[in-house]
């Protein structure tokens, strides 16, 4: 059986031997397929789908309307598709699961909870290629061009997922001192939300420990000219502190602590959840609190035996 492709991230594509398939052009028919499957989890009520796309119309003309849009998908699908994607009731519509078709948005979505909960410094690196691979899944923002309220929201969840990946690849790439790739990423997240003041501060870092402090000088004055560009706001006094030691060049490039801070910022989990949603959450939350812990109190160690044997002498 030939796999049917369907992409929604950028252009809405539904493709079949690399080719489009045709009959799905029709914008109702693209916008129908496209909540489907991006609550392909449950059915969906008739009424329902009939209400939130022809609002505008009387009960019976939205119904009728419906019917037609859904005969016309499921016309061009089993044409291009042996199984059938869309299962059709009386009174529910819902996209078959259980169908073997590909879909970006189901596999980008998957690769994000595989990795939530899991600090970007921790990441194996096959857990890291997974998420590179699931980046260049993002062709470009959830079905550019659309406009409407239940497309906004899915959009703006999706580019989180996005930035949080790209925050978890910064602190892997951080952690083996790949800076160049750390640094790359956080160039990316920055082309979607240019004012995020966390990834400007952790390029200023990367820059700096990749040897290069005049550029990390100048990610500074991009990141306060974007600031108050955007939002009208100063840098945070974290993101100053760091700007001066850098300025004054005290800053411990190789310091582990830095790592540490780093991957704090990295919030694969903040970009949907901040706060634990339940207790495996919130017991790995306390794992990497405890890591951060130990690793500080190491070095607090390190500095007291620094400290003694310099009386001593």
């Amino acid at each position: 059986m030939v796999l049917l492709r369907i992409s929604l991230f950028g252009k809405f594509r539904v493709c079949r031997d690399e080719r489009p398939v045709p009959g799905i052009d029709a914008g109702k028919v693209q916008q129908l397929f496209s909540y489907l499957l991006l609550h392909r989890d449950r059915p969906h009520a008739r009424e329902k789908l009939a209400s939130l796309f022809w609002d505008s119309t009387t009960t019976a003309q939205s119904k009728k309307h419906l019917r037609q849009t859904l005969w016309q998908l499921q016309s061009s699908l089993d044409e291009a598709h042996s199984a059938q994607v869309i299962h059709v009731e009386p009174e529910w519509v819902q996209v078959n699961t259980t169908d073997d078709f590909w879909l970006d948005v189901a596999l980008f979505e998957q690769t994000f909870l595989l990795a939530q909960g899991t600090a970007g410094r921790e990441l194996s690196a096959d857990d890291a290629q997974k998420l590179r691979q699931a980046t260049q899944l993002y062709q470009g923002n959830l079905l550019e061009g659309w406009y409407h309220d239940w497309c906004l929201y899915e959009r703006e969840r999706f580019l989180h997922m996005y930035l949080g990946m790209l925050d978890k690849l910064m602190g892997y790439s951080e952690a083996r001192r790949a800076y160049e790739d750390g640094i790359r990423y956080g160039q990316m997240i920055l082309r979607y939300d240019l004012a995020r003041e966390r990834t400007h501060r952790r390029l200023i870092r990367l820059f700096y420990q990749a040897g290069n402090r005049t550029e990390a000088l100048r990610q500074f004055d991009r990141c306060e000219a974007a600031l108050s560009r955007e939002l009208g706001v100063r840098p945070a006094r974290g993101t100053l502190v760091l700007n001066e030691q850098i300025r004054a060049d005290t800053l411990a490039a190789d310091d582990p602590i830095l790592m540490v801070l780093a991957d704090d910022e990295d919030g694969l989990n903040a970009g949907i959840n901040p706060e634990p949603t339940g207790l495996p959450e919130a017991i790995s939350r306390l794992r990497q609190m405890r890591a951060t812990l130990t690793l500080l109190q190491q070095q607090v160690d390190s500095c007291l035996e620094a400290c003694r044997q310099a009386l001593h002498e």
